[in-house]
């Protein structure tokens, strides 16, 4: 194992990061010949790279909470049946509430609506 080199046991963790990060780099330019390209070459090649990767964490961060729940659910209704899944559960539970303070505004609206009708037929 020749390719690694010892680190200094002395650095933080950022630069340990950034040593990390230098080493990928370097393995992908190795990998597939970016060092060859001219920088505009090299320009484009890491923007697309950074494009692709931000699409992907967006995509991760935006739809992976719901899809690993949408398997969780899967599996509760193959293991027991029925519709009493995590989401569902979760999804009853927020509707519940909604209605909730829903009823509790209409009720106080109405409240407000009746005093102020009152006023007015004082004045």
């Amino acid at each position: 194992m020749e390719y690694l080199t010892k680190q200094p046991e002395n650095l933080n963790v950022i630069q340990r990061f950034g040593r990390w990060l230098r080493l990928k780099q370097y393995q992908i330019e190795v990998t597939f010949g970016v060092y060859m390209f001219t920088p505009t070459e090299k320009f484009i090649f890491w923007s697309v790279v950074f494009l692709l990767y931000s699409l992907l964490m967006i995509a991760t961060v935006l739809y992976l909470p719901q899809h690993v729940l949408f398997i969780l659910n899967r599996a509760w209704f193959y293991v027991n049946g029925g519709e009493s899944g995590f989401a569902s559960n979760f999804i009853a539970a927020k509707k519940d509430a909604l209605s909730l303070a829903t009823s509790s505004t209409t009720t106080t609206m109405a409240a407000a609506t009746e005093i102020a009708e009152s006023i007015i037929r004082e004045l």
